[in-house]
């Protein structure tokens, strides 16, 4: 197959930067903190993208979500609980989060344990959303079946319709936010030859280890 032949052809050559041990801030959060701030300079696409990996009946399950703030040495993202995903969180906390900067020829893989965030810090960043993904959030019957695009389309109208001039919209209890509390960070840097290099920190007995994985 053509598919086939372009997928065995196509290949890169990573040689944009290096990694070792000794380049690493001691805490992950600083590391990962100016990695973010290099991902943003080089003007990647939704820098704070990242594949949100749970678990369903022992079977992985994967989507992109958008990473919303670190706190407390924690990753946080918000959606909606009723969905998939907060269904899966909800029976398996544990869960891993993977960003991919291509520009920089980089990734960042989080394995670790999510909670919840608090409903103070739900509503206070529910409010800095725009009108209209606040009734989305509300309108939307996340990962549920919908017979077309117009019903959708119409439950957000009535949504918006239902919120006719209430300036603050409030938070709805089905949507809120989750931190991931890391027990592992890996960061990845792609090296020519597939010599790339990996280094990792592992929490063990509440201190973080750091160590290079071959790759």
């Amino acid at each position: 197959m053509k598919l086939n032949e372009t997928l065995e052809n196509l290949r890169v050559s990573y040689q944009a930067s290096s990694l070792d041990i000794g380049d690493c801030h001691q805490d992950p959060f600083e590391q990962f903190n100016k990695w973010f701030d290099e991902s943003v300079k080089s003007m990647c696409d939704e820098p704070n993208a990242f594949v949100l990996s749970t678990i369903k009946e022992n079977k992985p399950r994967s989507r992109v979500v958008l990473l919303k703030g670190i706190i407390d040495k924690a990753f946080l993202f918000y959606t909606n609980y009723e969905s998939a995903k907060g269904l899966e969180i909800e029976n398996n906390p544990y869960a891993s989060m993977n960003f991919l900067w291509l520009p920089l020829q980089r990734q960042v893989r989080i394995e670790g344990v999510l909670s919840k965030v608090s409903e103070q810090q739900s509503n206070q960043y529910f409010q800095k959303r725009p009108r209209g993904s606040q009734l989305g959030a509300i309108a939307s019957p996340q990962s549920k079946k919908v017979s077309s695009r117009q019903e959708l389309e119409g439950m957000f109208h009535q949504t918006e319709r239902k919120y006719e001039g209430i300036e603050s919209v409030p938070r709805p209890s089905h949507w809120g936010g989750y931190a991931l509390t890391p027990h592992y960070i890996e960061f990845w840097q792609g090296r020519s030859n597939r010599l790339h290099d990996r280094i990792c920190f592992q929490k063990v007995n509440n201190q973080w280890e750091l160590y290079r994985l071959a790759p």
